[in-house]
């Protein structure tokens, strides 16, 4: 694989890896600290940013995932790429339905703090693609 490409997988998993680790050690914690009050906007103001700064990482990181698995299908490419399906179905059938729920409900500790627990499943798996793609690929 050309080290651009290399190269720009490195960094487009090592920005997501920090961005989760900011999400899950700050951004939904701080959502316990707000009031009924606040939370409504803060969290609309979350979810509509954090699309943001997420998005284009997300899927540039999917495309070049699935260009590695494409070219050379060895273990370490696979296993990435199955932490990356993790990521999205994580994202896309738990953490998105629960922000839903937070925009309609309002504050519910318990909505939060199942927020935190199942982003852990993400922290995880972003921390160990960075390490894959730190050392193996």
């Amino acid at each position: 694989m050309p080290q651009f490409e290399r190269s720009l997988h490195d960094a487009v998993t090592w920005y997501m890896v920090g961005v989760i680790w900011l999400v899950q050690l700050v951004h939904y914690p701080m959502f316990e600290y707000l009031d009924w009050a606040t939370f409504a906007r803060s969290h609309a103001f979350h979810t509509a940013e954090i699309t943001i700064v997420v998005l284009p990482g997300m899927l540039l990181e999917l495309y070049l995932a699935l260009l590695f698995l494409y070219r050379r299908a060895d273990l370490p490419t696979l296993f990435g790429f199955l932490l990356l399906v993790a990521i999205w179905a994580t994202t896309f059938f738990v953490m998105v339905p629960l922000h839903r729920r937070l925009g309609v409900e309002g504050y519910q500790l318990y909505l939060i703090q199942s927020l935190i627990r199942w982003n852990w499943v993400r922290t995880i798996a972003w921390t160990t693609r960075g390490l894959i793609a730190a050392f193996w690929l």
